[in-house]
């Protein structure tokens, strides 16, 4: 079965860090997409947090929310058919279930934006939890 698995979420104090990962599995392999993270806190609409271009653009393109700048680095391992979210100095609006979802070559992260709609494949999502 073709999906994407989300793991690393947790509950932490503010100010510190989680490392989130989205593996392909069942024959998805992620350098052809890009990948992107996006959070949905109770009671508010999914947002877009971070992503990376596809592998095949060959330019490594990647975005950031405003409010995550400088603290969370989107990364790819190819080996491991795995897309990280690295968060750091964690605050308590960071709190969400965190998804990481594929967008085909080209589209989904370009341009200096996270293009939402072009999101096709979504894994289940993990839960982070920042509180003191």
């Amino acid at each position: 079965q073709v999906q994407l698995v989300e793991s690393g979420g947790g509950s932490v104090q503010p100010g510190g860090s989680l490392r989130l990962s989205c593996t392909g599995s069942g024959g998805l392999t992620l350098d052809y997409y890009a990948i992107g993270w996006f959070r949905q806190a109770p009671g508010k609409e999914r947002e877009g947090v971070s992503c990376l271009s596809s592998v095949m653009t060959n330019d490594g393109h990647t975005v950031y929310k405003d409010s995550v700048k400088g603290r969370f680095t989107i990364s790819r391992d190819n080996a491991m058919n795995t897309v990280y979210l690295q968060m750091s100095s964690l605050k308590q609006e960071d709190t969400g279930t965190y998804y990481c979802a594929t967008a085909d070559s080209g589209y989904g992260c370009y341009a200096g934006k996270i293009h939402h709609s072009d999101y096709d494949q979504w894994g289940q999502g993990t839960q982070v939890t920042v509180s003191s």
